[in-house]
């Protein structure tokens, strides 16, 4: 980006200067020595002094906020913009992979509530994750709809489903770097316990940031 940058300044603020130095150095040009005659005089300096102001000015110019992309797509925010996603998505990932380490645990999703889409989604409960997803975003939405309308203040901790032969827990994320989202941890009833499930579930939850 450095690179790209400084040449980008360099072709607004030295092509004007670059020029007039290459007109008046051609024997004979009229139009030339009147170019270069309009320019003040550059005080004489050594190479090196030279080179640190040019480089004073770019860093100037770099803090001043005029700096643009150095390609007209914005490859430069584009880039990253990129990096800031592959960083959440490997904090969901990780926070998934202990979702699933859970004794008994056979399928997780962290789920925007709002659009209903898992952001990630892992194991094999048997049944669709993504339907699954959706379904339980209504009962968020409900749930919150409901408070709302009691006049309930509290925040939700989680939500228990209870079937025959599985756990179905939903955990609201509360904190800054999460709202919106929620943890949905399918656990089979045979082999987890559930206590310790809910336990490590929050633990979890609190670590978790978009």
């Amino acid at each position: 980006m450095r690179v790209s940058s400084r040449s980008q300044w360099w072709r607004r603020h030295g092509s004007d200067a670059d020029a007039a130095s290459s007109a008046s150095g051609a024997p004979g040009s009229d139009a030339a020595q009147t170019t270069a005659a309009g320019l003040p005089k550059a005080p004489a300096a050594s190479s090196q002094e030279s080179g640190e102001r040019d480089l004073d000015q770019f860093v100037e110019w770099i803090w001043s906020g005029d700096a643009e992309p150095s390609a007209p797509d914005g490859t430069v925010e584009s880039a990253r913009i990129t990096i800031e996603e592959q960083y959440n998505m490997s904090s969901l990932d990780d926070a998934l992979q202990q979702l699933l380490a859970i004794e008994g645990a056979t399928g997780a999703a962290i789920v925007d509530y709002g659009s209903g889409m898992a952001l990630a989604q892992g194991g094999n409960p048997s049944f669709d994750l993504g339907i699954a997803a959706a379904g339980n975003s209504n009962v968020v939405r409900a749930k919150l709809a409901t408070m709302r309308d009691l006049g309930v203040t509290d925040e939700i901790d989680d939500i228990l489903i209870t079937l025959s032969s599985q756990y179905h827990l939903i955990n609201v994320l509360n904190t800054t770097g999460a709202n919106g989202l929620f943890i949905y941890l399918v656990l089979n009833s045979a082999s987890a316990n559930l206590a310790l499930a809910r336990h490590k579930l929050k633990g979890i939850a609190a670590q978790i940031e978009v």
